[in-house]
């Protein structure tokens, strides 16, 4: 088969914005949709694909509409579950476990939830499922967790990569590995 193109655009603000979500969902702002819309414009694909949770799913079903495309929902894409942190402000844990979970997500994952390995084998799932040009709406875990499938990113190389809301990273995908190529950053 041959290499397509792979866009994976971060949701845009949610409410609730920069806690630990993960699992937890959040309406998406206004504004973040009208950013993904946006961005979105200047993109090839054939078909859109969300993470099941509003703050991505809302964004996605209006660019899928604005581009008379397909919209599939793929609870794959959801971010890492973050346990007894879902919802939490991450200045209000304790600076070492959160250091700790930064440092060596599948050593310290978070109380109760998902290592960094599950994460990234779900995404993968996630990713032999596609096979044309698409954009995948979803969040920054997963998009590292992708980035770690597609390019060998370990964890630490991942957090490098600034994801803010609304953010897409395009990748020329080679299903047969599958293996994928950085092709571009929007931020």
């Amino acid at each position: 088969m041959n290499a397509f193109p792979l866009h994976l655009m971060r949701h845009g603000a949610p409410q609730l914005a920069g806690r630990l979500l993960g699992h937890l969902d959040a309406p998406p702002e206004a504004e973040g949709i009208a950013l993904c819309v946006d961005r979105a414009r200047h993109l090839d694909f054939a078909r859109v694909v969300t993470s099941d949770l509003a703050r991505a799913r809302t964004p996605g079903a209006a660019i899928a509409a604005e581009r008379d495309v397909e919209l599939g929902v793929d609870p794959r894409w959801r971010e890492l579950h973050f346990g007894d942190w879902e919802g939490a402000d991450p200045t209000r844990l304790p600076a070492e476990d959160l250091a700790r979970f930064w440092d060596d997500p599948d050593g310290f994952p978070p109380p109760g939830g998902e290592s960094w390995t599950d994460l990234c084998n779900r995404i993968g799932d996630g990713l032999a499922a596609l096979g044309e040009p698409v954009l995948v709406v979803c969040h920054a875990g997963a998009i590292r967790a992708a980035l770690s499938v597609l390019c060998g990113f370990d964890a630490r190389r991942g957090w490098a990569v600034d994801l803010p809301y609304g953010a897409v990273l395009s990748l020329r995908i080679w299903p047969e590995g599958p293996s994928g190529q950085i092709t571009g950053l929007i931020a």
